[in-house]
């Protein structure tokens, strides 16, 4: 057997380097570095031997280089990854929020945070976490729980199994999700006499299980026995290139379609199938035809709350669920019909066997009744020229100049639940809100991510000045590596988002807009000025109708920001649906007693379903 010397972080370089999807491309396209005295000496070293081959980037804060891999991960629909290594410690403890991010959405990030030393022999060194009882323990473990896969690398040669078997989680389309390969600092600089073999490139193929027979029968009888179907789109038909086998599925059969914030432009907005968004923040549409659904039909969903309306949604007391997933835990979720397969394979196998049946589609009217209400709340204002604008109406300016193309990108907030009632979607992967984890701190990093992705496409970043307060450190990244795109800051003065949501469970304002907050001084924060010193091209608007002159003044080139001041009062009254927010048995407010009351009747509507 020929080996090579090599210390363990030059071989988990190299490894790396040599792994490759079914296209040829490199699977992990490059690595996120921060680096201090946990990673430098040994990763850093051989990070740049190789940065010819695998490009090492800067960015400003863990947790955002983490979110912009995800970000990356999610747009090439989990065909390529990246890496993040930081040091030991706070760079390390700054991953969680991220790793938990890719958890909940099922994304490959591949995490490598420097660790203590194995020898132990100058403990307790800089930055360690000591268990007064576990040895064993170091900051790295608190990602233990956002893993889908971890080890800690105590022993060079521990790669030559630990490697092999992160890939083999990334690249499963049922298990993916972050892998933490924690690597002790001393042990990245040992040097192992490595098999040449072990560097050999290979090729990872992502998995399409077919779907058991008996599960298929059972699937098949549902379907041909349902009277109203509903499919429920969610992220799983993007991550299996689905999105036309849906679309001909659909029309074949005549089912309807509504989409989950994963789910959402798997089919263009104006098919006249699509009825929208699903649930809390769906469509009436959409919402209508789900509480009709004798059987619901999820592709790739995991039934999230938002999707279900807290499980207060889907009305018809005789309805059923069938839920295609690669994933069983999935699958089975909400006492669903399993039908574990690849949402492509899945739904051929499907089609194939339901021969000529067909349903009647809903009346188009339906349809065309959203539509004129979604056109009404975003059209430009008809009113006094200097009034906030609502951020239905900032949505409405935004899709005017947009193409089929174009990305919008969001997480948190207010403009998530407009985006999936109102957006209209142009193509595949032209939706990309994080509304798994709703990470404030997601949508600037994750427009890096898109671009570097998918490089040709507009990319429309939606952030709120709350957002915008957590992680804005990414803009100068995005600016100094040269990757463009816009950013609409809708200013509303705080946590506009929380702010209704407290009150309409009866609380008074309180600690969430900026004035209700206990400050000494008003808050006078300029985010144009902010973005433009760290190298944007930044503008702040009042009116819609500056908003359109700004937008038409872009050039595409550069991070270009608006800053738009909005109403934190209004939310879209059409379209949504109820959602369990649990409010005070006990309270000295008639608001919270009033709002209390009204949950418990939703509860006990829920009940009797």
């Amino acid at each position: 057997m020929t080996t090579i010397r090599l210390t363990a972080a030059q071989a988990l370089v190299r490894y790396l380097e040599n792994q490759f999807n079914e296209e040829g491309e490199r699977f992990i396209a490059g690595v996120w570095a921060i680096f201090g005295h946990g990673n430098v000496a040994g990763l850093g070293e051989a990070l740049h031997a190789a940065r010819e081959r695998l490009p090492t980037w800067r960015g400003h804060n863990e947790q955002t280089m983490a979110h912009i891999a995800s970000a990356y991960a999610r747009q090439t629909r989990r065909r390529r990854a990246m890496a993040v290594t930081t040091s030991i410690g706070p760079g390390a403890t700054n991953l969680v929020t991220a790793a938990a991010l890719a958890h909940v959405n099922r994304l490959p990030l591949l995490l490598l945070p420097g660790d203590v030393f194995a020898s132990r022999g100058p403990d307790p060194v800089l930055q360690q976490i000591e268990d007064f009882s576990d040895a064993t323990v170091s900051a790295n473990d608190t990602l233990r729980p956002v893993s889908r896969f971890f080890d800690r690398i105590t022993r060079p040669e521990q790669l030559l199994e630990a490697l092999p078997r992160a890939f083999a989680t990334l690249t499963d389309p049922a298990a993916c999700g972050p892998v933490t390969l924690a690597l002790c600092q001393d042990v990245q600089a040992e040097a192992f006499d490595w098999p040449e073999e072990f560097f050999a490139p290979r090729r990872w193929i992502i998995r399409r299980p077919a779907p058991d027979r008996a599960e298929l029968a059972e699937a098949v009888a549902l379907l041909e026995a349902a009277e109203r179907p509903l499919i429920v789109a969610g992220g799983g038909v993007h991550y299996a290139e689905a999105c036309e086998t849906l679309r001909a599925f659909a029309e074949r059969r005549g089912i309807p379609v509504a989409e989950t914030q994963a789910g959402k432009s798997a089919l263009p907005w104006d098919h006249p199938l699509n009825l929208g968004g699903l649930g809390v923040t769906g469509t009436a549409a959409a919402n209508a035809l789900a509480a009709e659904a004798d059987l619901v039909f999820g592709i790739g969903t995991r039934f999230q709350d938002f999707t279900t309306g807290s499980r207060a949604l889907f009305r018809n007391p005789r309805r059923r669920i069938l839920a295609v997933n690669v994933q069983p835990f999935d699958a089975v979720k909400h006492g669903a019909h399993m039908l574990v397969a690849d949402a492509k394979v899945g739904l051929e196998a499907l089609d194939a066997a339901l021969g000529d049946r067909r349903w009647s589609p809903p009346d188009p009217d339906l349809r065309a009744r959203w539509f004129a209400a979604a056109d009404a709340v975003t059209a430009a204002p008809d009113g006094p020229a200097n009034a906030l604008p609502t951020d239905a109406q900032v949505v409405g300016a935004v899709q005017r100049t947009a193409g089929p193309d174009t990305v919008v990108v969001c997480a948190a907030g207010t403009m998530p639940g407009e985006l999936h009632k109102l957006w209209k979607a142009g193509r595949p992967g032209s939706y990309h809100v994080e509304y798994g984890y709703s990470c404030m701190g997601y949508e600037i990093p994750a427009a890096i991510g898109i671009r570097m992705a998918e490089p040709e496409r507009e990319v429309v970043c939606f952030v709120g000045d709350g957002t915008y307060m957590m992680a804005n450190s990414e803009l100068a990244t995005a600016v100094m590596m040269g990757i463009d795109f816009t950013v609409i800051l809708t200013d509303n003065r705080g946590f506009g988002c929380i702010n209704r949501l407290q009150k309409a469970c009866g609380g008074a304002p309180f600690n969430n807009l900026l004035d209700d907050a206990i400050h000494a001084r008003p808050a006078a924060i300029d985010y144009a000025a902010h973005a433009a010193a760290m190298g944007a091209k930044a503008v702040r608007v009042r009116t819609i109708a500056d908003l359109e002159a700004a937008l038409a003044a872009r050039t595409g080139e550069g991070v270009e920001v608006i800053v738009v001041e909005t109403d934190p009062e209004p939310a879209t009254g059409i379209g949504g649906h109820w959602w369990e927010v649990a409010v005070p048995e006990v309270s000295e407010r008639a608001e919270v007693r009033a709002a209390r009351a009204d949950y418990e009747r939703h509860l006990a509507e829920r009940g009797r379903r």
